[in-house]
């Protein structure tokens, strides 16, 4: 896909993204839309997974720890065939396997992720097997910035280093706004990049909604011997003009008239897409 094919699609997915949670009546839409560029690019240019693949032990992995925005990646999967889209009517249905956190009950799911600060330890664990079994597959993990509160990420950070997991991508969705307010104000963790750099890690900062800058990131060869973090700056609500930047839809659910609004602006997107 070129990067305006990505773009189109992602007007696409954000679509989807809202209407499902909107017919769920629960979702964490705000983080859903900040990192659903994220995802389309990972499953669309990234990862060498697809759903023939899906029993592969070469196959590329991928964790997402902020398992609360299972939404977005519940929209991806369908939209490349890991499942068929009209079974997200089901989200949040009584005895549906398609929860609010991501299950390996759902095809193209590696592992049943939401309690923050576990997604990287996981991640860890998926590399330094692939280093012990001498396999060329890559371990990508997504996290929030909300949830480096949690310690375990740290103590996963140093381990990574530690076994020299050049295999692993930490991508972080680095949207500075969390459910109470500002990453900053609840639990500040800056400064990032020298934290991570200091625990072992090459670091590399990015815009987490330009396709080209995220390519040159996520696919160049990672530096011998050290874990890579993607420090990856999005908007939570990204998309959505009335939601973005604003906590409220962390895990917010339109009414009608604010789907119509939302559903009006990524008509207009498309239409300054198309040549």
């Amino acid at each position: 896909m070129t990067d305006r094919e990505l773009e189109l699609k992602s007007v696409v997915l954000r679509r989807a993204l809202l209407r499902t949670i909107v017919r769920a009546g629960a979702g964490h839409t705000g983080g859903g839309l900040s990192c659903l560029d994220i995802l389309n690019l990972l499953y669309n240019r990234i990862l060498k997974v697809s759903p023939e693949t899906l029993s592969d032990p070469n196959r590329d992995r991928y964790i997402q720890s902020k398992g609360h925005s299972v939404e977005a990646l519940y929209v991806v999967l369908a939209d490349r065939g890991f499942f068929p889209a009209s079974q997200l009517d089901a989200i949040c249905r009584y005895q549906s396997p398609y929860v609010g956190h991501p299950t390996r009950k759902i095809p193209g799911i590696e592992m049943n992720t939401g309690a923050l600060g576990h997604g990287l330890s996981i991640g860890v664990g998926m590399a330094l097997a692939a280093k012990m079994d001498g396999a060329a597959y890559r371990v990508f993990t997504l996290l929030g910035d909300g949830e480096l509160a949690e310690g375990s990420n740290w103590e996963a950070a140093m381990a990574a280093a530690h076994y020299r997991l050049d295999n692993l991508v930490a991508i972080l969705d680095h949207n500075s706004l969390q459910i109470t307010g500002r990453t900053r104000e609840v639990m500040s963790n800056e400064p990032l990049d020298e934290k991570l750099r200091a625990f072992g890690w090459t670091v590399r900062a990015v815009d987490g909604h330009d396709y080209a800058a995220l390519t040159r990131v996520l696919s160049g060869p990672p530096e011998p011997g050290r874990p890579t973090c993607v420090i990856a700056s999005t908007i939570k609500g990204k998309g959505v003009s009335f939601m973005e930047n604003v906590a409220k839809w962390h895990h917010g659910v339109p009414g009608e008239a604010e789907l119509n609004l939302a559903l009006a602006e990524l008509d207009e997107a498309e239409r300054r897409l198309h040549p």
